[in-house]
């Protein structure tokens, strides 16, 4: 058996599995990196190629037969290539290019020739736009770990002094991708220069850089974020009095994390479906995360009081800063009394809190509607606090129906 396995590894590497019942054998595997795709031969299942998830993906070859091949498809267009899928006579490949700038386009490869015919693009209306480039980044944060990230600066303007939006991902156990993401373009689009932050605990560059993250829920995990908005402005990239801070569940958090933990160094945050209190988020769990409270109680804690010290609502009378916060009723994860709390808590001692319950959504939005009414208040809120683009909201993206 070919087997993906972080046993006995920092990353997730590939190890054959006799089936005889002998040791496993490891075959491919990176340090720091995550092993995250295979290319096996049509009909024998011999190891041919394997993927590692860095900064971009990249191919390593095995199979000296195919290395043309891959040399050829490098080159075809700029993006980063997957093999879809091969005829029995291994003559044509299909071919997908993930780009950061373009939609997925799909390509006839045809090996004897070494040529390759257009397909398709699976969102051919995106071709008309000029959308902004995603430029993997690194910086030493005050501990002297390196952290990973993304950096998205609008297109066609002076890459100085921009209104600057850090986009914190979920999780917080995942990570963020090079790629085309709807929402950092819809945000670069108006005018906003996009960070996203891997910070410690985020998953695919190995189990230290994961594990970096056990406890540090408001900790280490919070000030990489800081670090992070520290480097954009040093660079001169990003205008320090228009930095906003914005995410869904554990990035949801993270914003109110930021804007009660450090309540002056974000101009205004957006938290989407956030915890505000670990203890109630952890008391509250859904049954089918029974199997995760170990981890839970491993990575994020279990002591009450360090819990206490680590919730965004112990603190909310700290928030000094313009808070747009969105919750779906239906949501088991982080249930609407997360949002409710925070909410009532902080305009109780007079803070400005915008607040949007949506009673037809469960943990984010399912329904394109939703958001497009989400969007709308968003790129207002943003707009009116960081200066950017704003499209007019539609009769249907009305977010008055929704306040609270």
């Amino acid at each position: 058996l070919w087997v993906l396995s972080s046993r006995d590894a920092n990353a997730t590497r590939l190890v054959r599995v006799p089936l005889n019942g002998s040791d496993p054998v490891p075959v491919a595997e990176d340090p720091e990196y995550s092993v995250t795709t295979v290319l096996l031969r049509p009909g024998t299942n011999a190891l041919e190629a394997y993927q590692v998830t860095r900064a971009r993906s990249e191919w390593v070859v095995i199979d000296s037969s195919i290395a043309e091949d891959f040399e050829f498809l490098k080159y075809v267009m700029d993006g980063d290539f997957t093999v879809v899928s091969r005829d029995l006579s291994d003559k044509y490949w299909t071919v997908s290019y993930k780009s950061d700038t373009a939609p997925t386009s799909y390509f006839l490869y045809q090996r004897d020739t070494k040529s390759a015919a257009l397909l398709f693009v699976n969102q051919p209306q995106l071709t008309k736009y000029t959308l902004s480039p995603m430029k993997p980044i690194t910086f030493v944060a005050r501990d002297g770990m390196l952290i990973h990230g993304y950096l998205t600066v609008p297109a066609g303007v002076e890459q100085s002094m921009l209104p600057t939006v850090m986009l914190v991902h979920g999780g917080p156990w995942a990570r963020d991708v090079w790629g085309l993401s709807p929402m950092v373009q819809w945000l670069a689009n108006r005018g906003y220069t996009v960070i996203q932050v891997n910070y410690r605990g985020s998953t695919g560059y190995g189990k230290s850089y994961l594990n970096a993250g056990n406890l540090e829920w408001a900790g280490k995990m919070h000030t990489d974020l800081l670090d992070a908005k520290d480097h954009c402005v040093k660079s001169g990239l990003s205008d320090p009095d228009r930095f906003a801070i914005m995410g869904g569940s554990y990035g949801g958090y993270a914003t109110l994390v930021a804007l009660t933990f450090t309540p002056e160094e974000f101009t205004c945050g957006v938290d989407l479906v956030g915890p505000s209190s670990i203890e109630t988020l952890l008391a509250t769990v859904p049954p089918y995360w029974a199997p995760m409270l170990a981890m839970f109680k491993l990575r994020v804690g279990e002591d009450p009081e360090l819990l206490r010290s680590r919730s965004p609502l112990t603190f909310a009378s700290n928030i000094c800063r313009p808070l747009l916060i969105a919750q779906g009723a239906n949501d088991p994860r982080v249930k609407q009394s997360e949002s409710d709390q925070i909410a009532s808590s902080a305009r109780a001692l007079g803070k400005q809190v915008e607040y949007l319950i949506f009673p037809d959504e469960g943990h984010g939005f399912a329904r394109p509607e939703n958001m497009l009414v989400f969007a709308a208040a968003t790129e207002a809120f943003l707009a009116q606090y960081l200066g950017g683009r704003v499209e007019p909201a539609t009769p249907e993206e009305d977010a008055s129906p929704f306040r609270h």
